[in-house]
Parts: C-alpha cells; sequence; structure tokens
C-alpha cells in the first residue's frame, strides 16, 4: 500500500526550518514510541545538517515496554544524538528535555548565550500537547487530526532557553510502504490520502501476530491467541465488526465503520500497550524498499535510453 501526504503547508515547512536552522543549537525530534523510525523524518539530517539531536519517543505510555529499551539504544547508538521516553502529559519526565538539550551544548547557558532549540515531528505526535505541559501554559493548540499547527511558534522555556515550535512535517515520498501504513494508522496522514478499511487491515494483520492477546481482550473476540493469529486480516475486521455492532440493515456488515473503531482504538490506546515495530523489522523493510527504489531508478533509466534513442531513430 502506497501512502503519501505533503500538502502545501509542509512545504512552506520545509523552508522556514531550512531558514530557521542556522540560528538553532539543538534539534528535538518527536517521535510517536509505537512506530520509533517510521515516525523519524529523513529529510531532517538534510535540513538539520549536523546539529545535535535530541530523539524524544512520545508516547512511551501506549507502546510495548519491552520493545522500548532496544529503540532508546539504537538512537542512543547515532554521533550526537540522545534519546529517551517519556509521555508528554507527565510535567516531570517532560523537564528532562531541557537537560537533555543541555548536555548536547553545554557550552550553551545565560543571557549572552542562550540555547536555542528546535522541536520537529510528523503531524499528530504531540508535540503541541508536550509544549503546554513543559510551559505549563495552553501556549500551542492541540487536536487530534494531522495538521493542527501550521505557524511557527516562540516559547521561552526558561530565561536562557527558547524553543521554536514547527508544523507537524511529512516527506514528499514514504518508500517504505510499512511505514506509511502505521503512520496512517498513528493518525500522521490526512483521512484523504488513504483508505481507512485498508490501514486498518494492515493494523490487524501486524497486531494479530504480535498482541493477539490485547485483541481479545479489547473486542471480546473469545479466542485464543494462536486462533486469532491464524485468521485472515479481513475475517477478523468481519469479527470486530460483529462484535461492535457494525452491522447494516439486512445484517450487511459495516466495515468501514469497523476499520474507523480500529484506527480510533490504536490512536487512542485503547487495544493496550504496542509498537508495530522492532530495529530488525524496520532494517528489514528498508532494505526491501531500497532495493525496489533502486530497480525502479534502473527502469527509468532504461526508459529513457530506449525514449533517446526512438527520438534519433525518427530524426533520421
Amino acid at each position: 500500500m502506497s501512502i503519501q501526504w505533503f500538502p502545501g503547508h509542509m512545504h512552506l515547512t520545509r523552508k522556514a526550518i531550512a531558514q530557521r536552522i542556522k540560528d538553532i543549537d539543538v534539534v528535538i525530534e518527536l517521535l510517536d514510541a509505537r512506530l520509533p523510525a517510521s515516525s523519524a523524518n529523513p529529510l531532517l539530517a538534510e535540513l538539520t545538517g549536523n546539529r545535535p539531536t535530541l530523539k524524544v519517543l512520545n508516547k512511551q505510555d501506549l507502546a510495548d515496554a519491552s520493545r522500548t529499551p532496544a529503540w532508546l539504544d539504537w538512537y542512543n547508538a547515532r554521533a550526537g544524538t540522545r534519546a529517551i521516553a517519556l509521555d508528554a502529559s507527565d510535567s516531570a519526565p517532560a523537564r528532562r528535555l531541557i537537560e537533555g538539550c543541555r548536555q548536547l551544548a553545554p557550552n550553551r547557558r545565560g543571557m549572552a548565550r542562550p540555547m536555542r532549540v528546535l522541536i520537529v515531528g510528523v503531524p499528530n505526535v504531540g508535540k503541541s500537547t508536550l509544549i503546554n505541559t513543559l510551559s505549563a501554559k495552553r501556549e500551542a493548540k492541540t487536536g487530534d487530526e494531522a495538521g493542527v499547527t501550521r505557524q511557527e511558534q516562540r516559547i521561552v522555556l526558561e530565561d536562557d532557553f527558547y524553543l521554536w515550535d514547527t508544523p507537524g512535517m511529512l516527506w514528499p515520498r514514504i518508500v517504505v510502504p510499512e511505514s506509511g501504513e502505521r503512520l496512517a494508522a498513528s493518525g500522521a496522514v490526512g483521512r484523504n490520502a488513504y483508505d481507512e478499511e485498508e490501514v486498518a487491515l494492515a493494523l490487524l494483520g501486524y497486531c494479530r501476530q504480535h498482541y493477539a492477546p490485547l485483541l481479545d481482550a479489547r473486542y471480546k473476540l473469545g479466542m485464543a491467541a494462536a486462533d486469532i493469529a491464524a485468521l485472515h486480516d479481513d475475517e477478523l475486521l468481519e469479527r470486530i465488526a460483529r462484535k461492535r455492532g457494525a452491522v447494516m440493515s439486512g445484517g450487511r456488515l459495516n466495515l468501514q465503520k469497523a476499520a474507523e473503531i480500529v484506527l480510533t482504538d490504536f490512536r487512542a490506546g485503547a487495544m493496550g500497550r504496542m509498537t508495530l515495530e522492532t530495529v530488525d523489522e524496520y532494517a528489514a523493510w528498508t532494505a526491501a524498499a531500497q532495493l525496489r527504489e533502486a530497480e525502479r531508478v534502473e527502469r527509468r533509466a532504461e526508459q529513457k535510453k530506449r525514449d533517446e534513442r526512438r527520438a534519433r531513430n525518427q530524426g533520421d
């Protein structure tokens, strides 16, 4: 499933980041702890250069606690990078961001050399909620749909600590299909860019293999984990539709409504604590995507050569 969403305001955000980064000491990238790599923007390295980066795995209270440490280790192994996990609604852990930035840029202190931080992230990852928690005010608008924040905002967290918030931004072409599915499931992608039933099926396909007991508990399926895992994705969605009363006249199942229920439950954490990718899984998905991309580039190059030969022949 190919999912792409890069509306006009994201292009403007990209230009704004490129301009703002000249005066920035540390970049905070807020990630969804349930999809720690899929929610990382590959444009960030290009836009921010070699700026120290604090990777924040947000919504850790919704993620699988057994998987988060491996992702923190994965990010902390990178040069110029620190990673922490937190729940943006918890005020005490949120203050760890300030100390994390201080460690990455220890020479930026005092009014003569204030810390200047840019916070970025995909839509609906929780930036506005986090900023409101950090500043103890309703500084930023919050919502459960992608694209709520539409303009840059400056927040003073301490006398010598300035934070610039930017609108949520994806990237023009998502080459890893699994990442697109997970971003859509999390609410990072606008609703008009994907089919909710297809995304719900992809989500259930992963969860029935890794989190079958949680599905059984949420939807009262009355099935053993092995039996849930053995179901086809569409069969599982149909069972959920029946259990949740998503039935139309004549007894027909309303799979669209069932898909909306599944996606809403996942985004709210109602299914239980889940992480939709491991380090090894993401590495495999990326390798496969890179191979497909190389093949696509090669096909385009061959087609260009054929077109050029045809044009020359026609000109003779």
